[in-house]
């Protein structure tokens, strides 16, 4: 009688370690608002391609700041622990230790700071002030005495810095000057990149409650988190109507393409919970994605 052996799973590189810790199905909300940015300043005829070229670095790397400080500290305070449905971490499961990616996050830091200033050249104090202040909240994030995310202002702070910061931001590097049009556009994909936290809250609303840690979604509850998110959904893809009504083309309304996607995750956050909310979390930064790249495009396409 023949038996089946069944085959260690093999390690996991560096590489793929540190892609785990880095967690790169999040840069969407990264990279989506300088996009939308430079394609703005290009619709407005004040495109400069090393600011666009900078900020887009610069964005990526305090996104992965930002998410090595959230494992850091999560794991600290027991958000992270073998009960949480969400993908395992980095330091919950031992695959670094927690020093060393206090060091990566060190030099994560620096090196944006370093590269920023090449933003601060073309920009000035202003940009300067905008980079510090996102340096600061991808601390104080997690981070600190009061850590935004474990008192219900999570939400708020990523629609201020990876949604209004981050696009008018970019504008203002191309133009020297902040518009109406970069303020909406930003609330846009701020309003869609806190929908990714909205749904993550929302799955781990269970393992939260008793870490301590209280989200939005948990002063809400789960009814509401939901209609949190069908409202953040629906101003989303208002803010490219009022930017047409600004006197844009009519290219701009190209973002509502992305609409019937954004339906789809709206219905599927009403019925899954759960880890089930895992899959929504991908669709949900999709959307995102889709909706940057569309804007982008009709922002391009509407350059007079």
């Amino acid at each position: 009688m023949s038996q089946t052996t069944v085959a260690a799973p093999q390690p996991l590189s560096r590489l793929q370690i540190w892609l785990i810790a880095m967690r790169p199905r999040a840069y969407p909300a990264a990279i989506a608002p300088v996009l939308i940015g430079s394609a703005l300043a290009y619709a407005d005829g004040k495109f400069n391609v090393l600011a666009a070229l900078i900020a887009l670095v610069c964005a990526m790397l305090l996104q992965t700041a930002s998410n090595f400080i959230n494992d850091i500290y999560d794991f600290r305070k027991g958000a992270d622990n073998d009960e949480r449905l969400g993908a395992k971490k980095v330091l919950t499961t031992g695959l670094l230790d927690e020093q060393t990616l206090i060091r990566a996050t060190i030099l994560v830091m620096v090196t944006a700071f370093v590269i920023g200033l090449g933003l601060v050249w073309i920009g000035g104090w202003v940009i300067l002030a905008i980079g510090l202040l996102s340096m600061l909240f991808a601390f104080a994030y997690t981070g600190g005495p009061f850590p935004l995310a474990y008192n219900a202002l999570g939400d708020v702070t990523v629609i201020a810095f990876f949604g209004v910061a981050a696009t008018s931001g970019t504008y203002y590097a191309h133009a020297l000057e902040f518009s109406q049009a970069s303020l909406m556009l930003g609330m846009a994909t701020g309003f869609l990149a806190s929908n990714i936290l909205g749904v993550n809250n929302l799955r781990d609303i269970p393992t939260d409650a008793k870490a301590g840690k209280r989200t939005l979604a948990i002063s809400l509850g789960e009814t509401g988190a939901r209609w949190l998110y069908y409202a953040q959904t629906a101003l989303a893809f208002l803010m490219p109507v009022l930017v047409f009504l600004l006197s844009y083309k009519w290219t701009v309304l190209l973002a509502l393409l992305a609409l019937p996607l954004a339906i789809k995750e709206c219905m599927n956050v009403a019925v899954r919970n759960g880890a089930e909310l895992n899959a929504s979390l991908a669709g949900t930064a999709r959307t995102l994605m889709v909706f940057g790249l569309l804007t982008t495009i009709g922002l391009v396409l509407a350059k007079p």
